[in-house]
C-alpha cells in the first residue's frame, strides 16, 4: 500500500525544487532520515537516483532552450565522475559497519547542508566582492578551477547526496560571471544528471537503494516540480532563498544533535560493558 505521507513529502520537495532550483538532496535526504527513520545510506542512495530521474526532465528543457553551457558541464563532469567513482570504491573497501557508516554520512550531510545554506545566504555578497576580479581570470585557470569544483562536488554528493544545487550554482556564477542566470542553473542541472546517476548506481551496487520508496517519492515530486516551476516567478526570490537556508541550518542542527546523542550513548554502553 502506498503511504500518502511519502507522496506528500515528494510533492513538497518537488515544489521547492521547481521554485528555487535547489533543495532536492538538501531536503529529501534529511527528510527520509529524520521523519521516516530510513538508514542514512539508503536515504542517500535512493535520493541520488530520485534526483537523476527528476533532473533529467529539467536538463532536457534547459538543453532545448539552449540554456546550458556545455564546456562548463564537461569540465565539472571530468572532475566529479572520477571523484564519485573513487569515493564509492573507498566506501566499499572500508566496508563500514552500520554505526560507522551512519556517523560518516550524517557528519558529511551536516557539512554539506551548512555549506549549501551559507551559499544561499551569502551568494549576493560573495558575488559583489569577487565577481569583478574573476572576470579578469584567463580561460585555462577557469577550466582548472571548474574541474577542481567537480572533484569536490563528486565527493560531497556521493557521500551525502547534497551539494550539486546551491553550491554548484554559486561556484559557476563566480567562475562564469558573463553567463546569464538561466544558463548557470541549466548547466548545474545538466551536470547533476550524470553525477547523481553514477553515484546512485554505485549506491545501488552497494545495496543501499529502496526502489519502492523512490517510485512513491517520484509520484509526488513530478507534479510538485511542474507546479513549483509555474509559481517560481510569483514568489520573491530572496524570501525563498533565505527561508530555504534557515530550514537547512535547522535540519543540519537536528541531525548533528541526534548523531552526537547516539555517539554518546554508544560510548556509554561500551564503557558499561567493560
Amino acid at each position: 500500500m502506498i503511504d500518502p505521507l511519502y507522496v506528500a513529502s515528494g510533492f513538497g520537495v518537488g515544489l521547492l525544487v521547481g521554485m528555487t532550483g535547489v533543495g532536492g538532496g538538501s531536503l529529501m535526504t534529511p527528510l527520509l532520515i529524520l521523519l521516516f527513520g530510513v538508514h542514512p545510506a539508503t536515504a542517500v542512495g535512493t535520493d541520488l537516483l530520485y534526483a537523476a530521474a527528476t533532473k533529467t526532465g529539467g536538463s532536457v528543457v534547459h538543453g532545448w532552450s539552449r540554456s546550458v553551457h556545455w564546456p562548463a558541464v564537461l569540465r565539472l563532469a571530468c572532475g566529479s565522475i572520477p571523484a564519485s567513482a573513487l569515493t564509492l570504491f573507498v566506501l566499499w573497501k572500508l566496508d563500514l559497519n552500520s554505526d560507522a557508516e551512519r556517523g560518516l554520512i550524517n557528519l558529511v550531510l551536516c557539512f554539506a547542508l551548512l555549506l549549501t545554506a551559507t551559499s544561499l545566504i551569502f551568494r549576493k555578497s560573495i558575488m559583489g566582492r569577487y565577481r569583478r576580479r574573476l572576470e579578469q581570470v584567463d580561460e585555462r585557470t577557469t577550466a582548472i578551477a571548474t574541474i577542481f569544483t567537480g572533484i569536490v562536488l563528486g565527493v560531497l554528493v556521493s557521500i551525502s547526496s547534497v551539494g550539486a544545487g546551491a553550491v554548484g550554482v554559486t561556484v559557476l556564477l563566480l567562475l562564469y560571471p558573463r553567463l546569464p542566470m538561466a544558463t548557470i542553473v541549466g548547466s548545474d542541472i545538466a551536470h547533476a544528471v550524470p553525477l547523481t546517476l553514477v553515484a546512485g548506481i554505485g549506491h545501488w551496487m552497494l545495496g543501499s537503494v529502496d526502489w519502492g520508496l523512490m517510485g512513491v517519492l517520484l509520484m509526488g515530486s513530478l507534479p510538485g516540480i511542474i507546479l513549483g516551476s509555474y509559481c517560481a516567478t510569483r514568489v520573491p526570490e530572496t524570501v525563498l532563498r533565505l527561508t530555504l537556508a534557515c530550514v537547512l541550518v535547522v535540519v543540519a542542527g537536528k541531525i548533528l544533535f541526534v548523531e552526537l546523542n547516539l555517539s554518546s550513548a554508544i560510548v556509554t554502553a561500551l564503557a558499561w560493558s567493560h
